[in-house]
C-alpha cells in the first residue's frame, strides 16, 4: 500500500473504522429510505453524495470526537438516556452530512501524526 494511503485512510484502527462505518451505513440507509418514499427515486448525485459521506464518515467522526475529547477532558456527565440518544443521533447526522468537508481535516491530522511517529 502506498505510504500516503496507509498513513491517512489506514490511520484509524480497524475496530474504530468499522464501528463508525456501521453507524454511517445506518444514517445512509435512513437517508435512502427517506429519499425513496412516495415512489420517488434517488438522483445519481444524491446517491454519489451518500456513498462518499458514508465512506468518509469515520474520519469526520474522528475529528468530532477528538475536539469534544479535548474540550470535555475526562469528565463524566449523567443525563437522561433519551436526551443522550437524541444528541448522539443528531451529532452523527451532522458528522455524516458534513463528512465531505470535515474528513479532510482528520485525514490530514492522521497523515501528520503517522509521519511524525516514523521520524
Amino acid at each position: 500500500m502506498h505510504p500516503v494511503v496507509q498513513k491517512t485512510l489506514g490511520g484509524l484502527s480497524p475496530q474504530y473504522y468499522f464501528r463508525q462505518f456501521f453507524f454511517g451505513l445506518l444514517v445512509a440507509a435512513f437517508v435512502f429510505f427517506m429519499s425513496t418514499q412516495g415512489g420517488r427515486t434517488m438522483s445519481a448525485s444524491m446517491l454519489f453524495f451518500t456513498i462518499v459521506s458514508t465512506l468518509l464518515y469515520p474520519y469526520s467522526r474522528f475529528v468530532y470526537e477528538s475536539i469534544v475529547g479535548f474540550i470535555m477532558g475526562s469528565n463524566v456527565f449523567f443525563v437522561n438516556i433519551i436526551f443522550l440518544l437524541v444528541i448522539k443521533f443528531f451529532t452523527m447526522a451532522i458528522c455524516w452530512a458534513f463528512a465531505l468537508f470535515v474528513a479532510p481535516v482528520g485525514l490530514a491530522y492522521l497523515y501528520y501524526h503517522h509521519s511524525k511517529v516514523e521520524r
